[in-house]
């Protein structure tokens, strides 16, 4: 289970492409200690954020953000963290503070760095869902999604509709639904979600 919520997945569906995203990811993280960097364009784009090498505080980090093309929107996934750096750093705070409580006033900038680094997912997160309500991105259906098909006579209908409206045929367990916690689309059979294991 740490390994999924290592690389955690979510949907948006809406009017939202990966260059969108990518580029709001670079604006938003290029600066000060962090550099990022798009890769790709289209229907996958890749975006590495990670501390400048020749950041003076803090230890090192870096994270990758992929962005794909799904039906009616985007899947994300945030990679793993790299820590090593981080961890390192906050070390060396540490053993300096042990052996001279007063050295930790030297080391004030590199622990205030390490931990914003240390918050550096849930920043992106927070990103990608700021820009997702200012495009009418979310976990739910797209309005063009919001039609299904009858298994019977192929005619489409409204989601939440009891019966096709043209054939009559029942359509109660074929409703469309998604995941509250990360967007992905499930059926009413599913209790929890295949994509992010949460209780639907």
């Amino acid at each position: 289970m740490d390994i999924i919520k290592n690389m955690e997945t979510k949907f948006f569906h809406g009017n939202l492409t990966p260059d969108d995203l990518a580029q709001k990811l670079v604006a938003a993280f290029n600066r000060g200690n962090l550099r990022a960097q798009k890769i790709g364009t289209g229907n996958q784009t890749i975006v590495q954020i990670a501390t400048d090498r020749y950041a003076r505080t803090g230890g090192q980090t870096a994270t990758t953000v992929t962005i794909q093309k799904a039906v009616d929107g985007i899947s994300v996934q945030v990679g793993k963290q790299d820590w090593v750096g981080v961890a390192a750093s906050l070390g060396k705070t540490a053993f300096s503070a042990f052996r001279n409580p007063l050295a930790l006033l030297g080391r004030l900038e590199d622990l205030a760095q390490d931990l914003e680094s240390l918050q550096l997912r849930e920043r992106i997160w927070q990103t990608i869902q700021e820009l997702a309500q200012t495009s009418n991105a979310s976990h739910q259906l797209s309005e063009r999604l919001r039609r299904l098909e009858c298994g019977y006579c192929n005619t489409a209908n409204e989601i939440g509709a009891p019966q096709c409206i043209a054939c009559g045929a029942p359509l109660g367990g074929a409703q469309p639904q998604t995941c509250k916690h990360c967007g992905f689309v499930v059926t009413n059979a599913e209790s929890i979600c295949p994509n992010c294991y949460n209780r639907l």
